[in-house]
């Protein structure tokens, strides 16, 4: 990514963050945290990475409603950074956490074997 897709990503991820505690009424949507937004170099799409408490199918269910609003994301994105085309939003679960935390209860594990 080049310097300005880092800079609108950033940005991004401030804004996301406020519309979805701020904005988003729909209960589906519990605490969701964004942790990185990657922007295409063309600025046209954008993927949220996001974490969320709860159960898969909580979490699922998180998703969806996400996926439901992101037309009203967008616009509310577009309303408050000044770009020529607001990027297409796409919501995935951020992984890096949890395999962060199998990997510290793996080497947990093996120094308490000694």
């Amino acid at each position: 990514m080049s310097l300005r897709s880092n800079r609108v990503a950033e940005q991004m991820k401030k804004e996301i963050t406020e519309i979805i505690a701020r904005k988003i009424k729909d209960p589906r949507v519990g605490f969701v945290t964004v942790t990185d937004v990657a922007v295409t170099g063309d600025l046209q799409q954008a993927t949220v990475y996001i974490t969320s408490l709860g159960n898969d199918r909580e979490r699922a269910e998180t998703l969806q409603a996400l996926e439901k609003a992101s037309g009203f994301i967008r616009s509310e994105v577009g309303s408050r950074i000044r770009l020529r085309r607001t990027p297409e939003l796409a919501f995935e679960f951020d992984t890096a956490i949890e395999y962060g935390n199998k990997i510290d209860a793996l080497l947990r594990g093996l120094h308490e074997e000694k």
